[in-house]
């Protein structure tokens, strides 16, 4: 179903590739599958949001939704590479120009990452009026534990190149940033990981909103904190953990892979 050929060592890592046209076909049909997921879990609005991935080859490029398709419509086929400079290289629609202001800085800054996603999700665009961090509460919320940070500067639609840098310096090294005002950004050294901890994230925001309604939270010690963070909090972890939404979603929605 997937018409790929790749190898991997065992089912907790991540596959490997012996052509770029092999890898570039996972990479768009895993971008493809993030984005239904998202439209299942109800992260989009409107024709706002965007989950970006560096092609293997041109690593100045990077696929992208194209501007004003549904989340829950997209296949593979559909997805445009961008360069750079903005401009759309393969593919007959449009970009986004948040996403490309936002998205191609911080594949700028950041090599070790290859894909980016933002939306407009409810609980997360709810928790970013806060301006603060997520506190560990649960185990799910320790992935983030000391691993993400806020852009505490919102000054409206992220248009501009230089807004993209701030982020992009902001998010620095961590996996994920909390736009003032506007939402969540997570990213990975895989779509599935940058796609799972937006979802994760999503949901911490969800259970913090919803205990800080309840009462006051007692919060993992530090010491607790840091020893699930360095289990559901790795790179390998993220990726692992998309997997049983990528089988769900390709059999429930296996067009997406067109």
């Amino acid at each position: 179903m997937q018409n790929q050929k790749s190898k991997s060592k065992s089912i907790f890592t991540p596959p490997t590739f012996e052509t770029v046209e092999e890898e570039r076909q996972h990479l768009k049909q895993r971008l493809a599958a993030a984005f239904r997921l998202f439209s299942r879990f109800g992260f989009d609005e409107g024709v706002a949001g965007h989950i970006t991935a560096r092609d293997p080859e041109r690593k100045d490029h990077f696929w992208v939704n194209p501007f004003g398709m549904h989340f829950g419509q997209i296949k593979a086929s559909d997805l445009i590479l961008v360069n750079h400079e903005g401009e759309v290289v393969e593919g007959d629609r449009p970009v986004n120009r948040a996403a490309f202001a936002i998205h191609s800085q911080i594949h700028a800054a950041r090599p070790d990452v290859i894909a980016a996603a933002h939306t407009h999700s409810v609980y997360g665009k709810t928790w970013s009026t806060l301006g603060r961090t997520l506190d560990p509460i649960t185990q799910d919320a320790c992935a983030f534990y000391q691993d993400h940070s806020v852009f505490d500067d919102y000054s409206g639609v992220v248009l501009e190149i230089e807004e993209g840098k701030r982020i992009a310096k902001a998010l620095g090294e961590r996996k994920a940033c909390i736009l003032l005002n506007h939402g969540l950004l997570t990213v990975g050294k895989t779509v599935d990981e940058a796609a799972w901890w937006f979802i994760t994230m999503e949901r911490s925001c969800q259970a913090q909103l919803m205990a800080e309604a309840a009462g006051t939270p007692r919060l993992i010690s530090d010491e607790g904190a840091k020893a699930a963070a360095s289990e559901v909090g790795t790179s390998r972890a993220g990726w692992f953990q998309f997997q049983p939404l990528w089988d769900r979603i390709v059999k429930e929605q296996p067009d997406l892979l067109d």
